[in-house]
């Protein structure tokens, strides 16, 4: 059986001798190269044609961000590990979106970078206990997002109306004038508004009319 080809990458000499130590006791990974930044990184992967790369995030010349892009651009069928001690929210997410298969934090146990070499290999993703919470955070956000987007068309006429309206900062007693209705009429539309987009303040109506280009800031 063919052995697990990987490309350790990591600015600390130190951490790479540590990976290469750990994987000794695993006969089927064979350590097909180093790189010590994202530059290199991008090159070795082209020349060298593993199938797993572990990746640093902050390194000189090209970061870890950066270079996976580049590599799954050139070698979608690479599978990339993060091996990082970052656990921004935003890092995790850029990656994710990147295509990773995997997110460990050196805080973790070595244990849980092999585990996460097997899962990867065995085509699965492997993510620290903290990634998938930040993971389902932003999707929910997402969802909430678009919910509240697909909630505009369901507004009427004259709710859309006194939407922009309100968006743009008039007061009920304003909107009132401007469109001939009474104060109470506008305010049933305006709680008839937020329900449908559910929103709870004029400011997130705002940034809703934003996103829309409904008003310019």
């Amino acid at each position: 059986m063919s052995k697990t080809k990987i490309l350790i990458v990591d600015d600390h000499r130190v951490v790479i001798e540590g990976v290469k130590g750990a994987l000794r006791a695993h006969p089927e990974f064979e350590v097909a190269g180093q790189a010590f930044d994202g530059l290199q990184a991008v090159e070795l992967t082209n020349t060298l044609k593993p199938d797993i790369v572990i990746m640093d995030i902050a390194m000189p010349n090209l970061n870890g961000i950066e270079a996976t892009n580049h590599i799954k651009r050139l070698n979608p069928e690479i599978g990339i590990i993060i091996f990082t001690m970052y656990s921004n929210k935003e890092f995790v997410i850029d990656l994710f979106k990147s295509g990773i298969s995997a997110y460990v934090l050196k805080d973790d146990p070595l244990s849980d970078l092999i585990l996460a070499i097997k899962a990867v290999k065995s085509g699965g993703t492997y993510f620290s206990t903290f990634a998938p919470e930040t993971l389902l955070r932003h999707v929910e956000d997402l969802e909430e997002r678009k919910k509240r987007q697909d909630g505009f068309e369901n507004l009427s006429r004259r709710e859309r109306e006194v939407f922009c309206l309100l968006a743009d900062g008039l007061t009920i007693k304003g909107i009132a004038g401007e469109l001939y209705i009474s104060p109470k009429t506008v305010e049933s539309h305006k709680y008839n508004i937020m329900k449908k987009l559910r929103v709870k303040t004029t400011v997130d109506l705002t940034k809703i009319a934003i996103s829309k280009d409904m008003i310019k800031i």
